[in-house]
């Protein structure tokens, strides 16, 4: 096999020899662009792990578009009052934008509800109602959704004074008929779990469950759950669908920043009694619903491979190690028969366990230096092992980049990331040096925003407490610009793993991989969604990494459920989702072979550095990008290429290597406009149409602002 930085030398000595003649952003583009595509030199295979997804408990992310669960804090977490509550845990700010918990509010006085922190069924506190003899006194959560005619199931955990009456009730509206009602009233001291069933007799989107009762003395409510009945083992059947159809090779879960003080023991177990913590990464509470043997359920449920990271912030090996036990080890070991009577005999046989998340990051807790770290490391790895010797360990890694330099060090060095190496902002480094042998690949993690630059001169004259992000200045990008920009961050994360095997040479021997696990470009601003725009951009990040098969192995976009759009009752799949599809279908598993051309992308627009690689991202057939592959039984050439502009591009094709056959195909997709969208309740405006082509063209022709794979039949030897 021949290596990306060999067959891929033509393309990158026509863009070096450009940068060299001129600092041009458009290249002068030949009247015919030639492709030369030659099938006899290959890179390594396309990892089944290239379009993997992130997801983390990121305040009512995995609950809202993933579990079927309709209350919030249905395990009581907060105290319950007809005011508005003070900011969560004293802080700041609170959850992410459109995450926003519904509360329980108090149906009648408010001193009628008081918090039992005495004999709590779960958590810290469980809501002690006062009884009224004739006027009910309880609580009520508003704001659910329902449809006409679907069934709605769920449980409640009641204890209270014996000969009082409990009332739950489904509420849709004002009317006398829009009122389900169920009582209760075989209550003890002790909690008993009684069922709950409503059918819904109209559509609404403000429902509400209200909890009541009457007599004398008190009732106490441990936990109550509601969900549709079409519910799979508590995940949402429209969400559950459409991400099985995307085809994800892995999901790394379950965090992301939150994991750092999260325990996992507290996620396994009877799902009422877990306890809610309170997350003070992101400011929320999480009700350890969806925890380790959940996640575990979604894989199964989308056909994807779980990737386990562990805590490695506020954690300690020994409950990493005992973790691997309940998830890896046989119903003999002591955590393997706690999984058993959990309901889970069988071992999950997880493969790939990541040590800890952005250990390096000021905001994640439990931070130590790196010198400490890379112990911490070593520790985890020794015991992990020791509980399940045949699982693959990574580590959590960050290769400096002049964006993240702060104080002196950016000072100094913000256009000279050589001497940022071997120093302790070098966390890749530092993890080679003194950790070899306990991973077998190494974690990078990035997010870019269009619309900016970072600028080295600005950034290295500002004052030494200044945040990152005043590094940057505004730019004005071509839909192009703007789609090769996270590209070039990938290229980045390339150029720096490449210096990282000239110092440590036995990476190539031991075949230590790359972990894109996290990354995310966010389009224009996180009120904006997926368009076809940012599917372009994906794509061009796509095509960057199948550049580098030869050690990029796994990557993870954040999150899994970006690639849907989805409200309370329904969902579909988003321009995202459906470039994920397109991609994973076609290029899993597949032989990338060289390609080449005779139209360089433009030279650097900017000083190399920064966000700016030495040569920009993409293949030399500027202004399309490509990338070719064989299928593994090399019975098809897949052509993938990228159409970023607003007209209507063609290109010459050479083939060599392979004879080619009739009946070609190519998949596009494409839309109106750039702004074209797929979201719930509306027609798709983005679609991905399959055209039989016949005999291969000699000359192509390409639509614009549009994703095109060509699959090209290869006629037997």
């Amino acid at each position: 096999m021949i290596r990306r930085i060999s067959w891929c030398a033509a393309g990158l000595w026509l863009a070096s020899a450009a940068c060299s003649a001129a600092q041009q952003t458009t290249p002068a583009v030949p009247d015919r662009v030639v492709v030369d595509i030659d099938a006899g030199q290959t890179s390594e295979p396309v990892s089944k792990y290239e379009y993997g997804m992130f997801i983390e408990h990121i305040g009512a992310l995995i609950y809202r578009s993933l579990w079927s669960e309709m209350l919030d804090d249905r395990k009581f977490y907060f105290p319950i009052s007809s005011k508005e509550p003070a900011p969560l845990g004293g802080q700041q700010g609170g959850p992410m934008r459109g995450m926003q918990l519904r509360k329980w509010r108090p149906v009648g006085p408010d001193e009628a509800v008081v918090m039992d922190k005495e004999q709590p069924f779960t958590g810290d506190q469980s809501p002690r109602i006062q009884l009224n003899s004739t006027t009910p006194h309880g609580i009520e959560q508003s704001g659910l959704a329902v449809v006409k005619g679907k069934r709605y199931i769920g449980r409640i955990w009641l204890r209270g004074t014996p000969g009082s009456r409990v009332n739950v009730a489904l509420i849709r509206g004002e009317g006398a008929n829009d009122r389900q009602s169920i009582s209760f009233a075989a209550l003890t001291d002790q909690y008993k779990k009684f069922p709950l069933a409503f059918t819904a007799q109209s559509d609404a989107n403000t429902a509400a469950l209200e909890i009541t009762g009457t007599g004398t003395g008190n009732f106490h409510i441990g936990a109550v759950s509601l969900m549709p009945a079409d519910n799979v083992q508590g995940f949402r059947p429209d969400t559950i669908a459409l991400l099985h159809q995307i085809h994800s090779g892995f999901w790394r879960l379950p965090g992301g920043n939150f994991l750092s003080d999260w325990t996992w023991y507290d996620s396994v177990g009877d799902i009422d009694k877990r306890p809610p913590m309170f997350d003070y990464a992101w400011n929320a509470m999480q009700t350890n619903d969806v925890g380790m043997d959940e996640f575990m359920t979604l894989c199964k449920l989308i056909g994807t491979e779980p990737y386990i990271t562990v805590n490695a912030g506020f954690g300690d090996a020994h409950s990493a190690a005992e973790e691997v036990e309940y998830i890896n080890g046989s119903a003999n070991t002591r955590l393997g028969a706690l999984r058993a009577r959990n309901g889970h005999p069988e071992p999950y046989h997880v493969k790939y366990w990541d040590i800890g998340n952005e250990p390096y990051g000021a905001w994640q807790l439990g931070r130590t230096d790196l010198k400490y770290y890379v112990l911490k490391h070593n520790e985890f790895a020794k015991a992990m092992l020791k509980a399940d010797p045949t699982i693959t360990l990574l580590a959590s890694g960050n290769m400096p980049q002049a964006m993240d330099l702060t104080g002196e060090m950016r000072a100094k060095d913000v256009d000279n990331l050589k001497a940022v190496e071997g120093t302790p902002e070098d966390w890749t480094g530092g993890l080679l040096e003194h950790s070899w042998g306990n991973f077998s690949g190494i974690t990078q993690h990035w997010y870019a925003q269009p619309g900016r630059h970072f600028d080295l001169q600005k950034a290295k004259s500002l004052p030494l407490d200044a945040p990152t992000s005043a590094g940057y200045v505004n730019v004005d990008q071509t839909a192009l610009e703007f789609a090769r920009y996270p590209a070039n961050i990938v290229s980045l994360n390339a150029e720096a793993w490449q210096r990282y095997q000239q110092r440590f040479p036995a990476m190539l021997d031991k075949k230590i991989f790359l972990s894109i696990d996290e990354y995310a470009y966010f389009g224009g601003g996180r009120g904006m969604g997926a368009n076809l725009k940012l599917a372009l951009a994906y794509a061009m990040i796509f095509n960057e990494m199948l550049r580098h098969t030869d050690f990029l192995l796994f990557s993870a976009h954040t999150m899994g459920v970006s690639t849907i759009d989805y409200n309370p009752t329904t969902a579909t799949i988003n321009t995202t989702g459906l470039l994920f599809k397109m991609y994973g279908e076609h290029f899993v598993g597949s032989i990338p072979v060289r390609l080449s051309g005779n139209s360089p992308q433009p030279a650097p627009q900017y000083p190399i550095g920064g966000d700016q690689p030495k040569t920009n991202s993409g293949s030399p057939t500027y202004p399309l990008d490509m990338v070719a592959t064989l299928t593994a039984d090399r019975k098809f050439l897949t052509l993938a290429v990228v159409n970023a502009t607003d007209s209507v591009k063609q290109f010459d094709l050479n083939v060599s290597g392979v004879r080619m056959a009739n009946n070609s195909v190519v998949w596009q997709m494409t839309g109106k406009d750039l702004d074209a969208a797929n979201r719930v309740g509306q027609t798709p405006q983005v679609e991905v149409k399959e055209v039989s082509i016949g005999e291969a063209a000699k000359t192509i022709t390409v639509a614009p602002i549009s994703v095109n794979i060509y699959r090209f039949p290869v006629a037997a030897q």
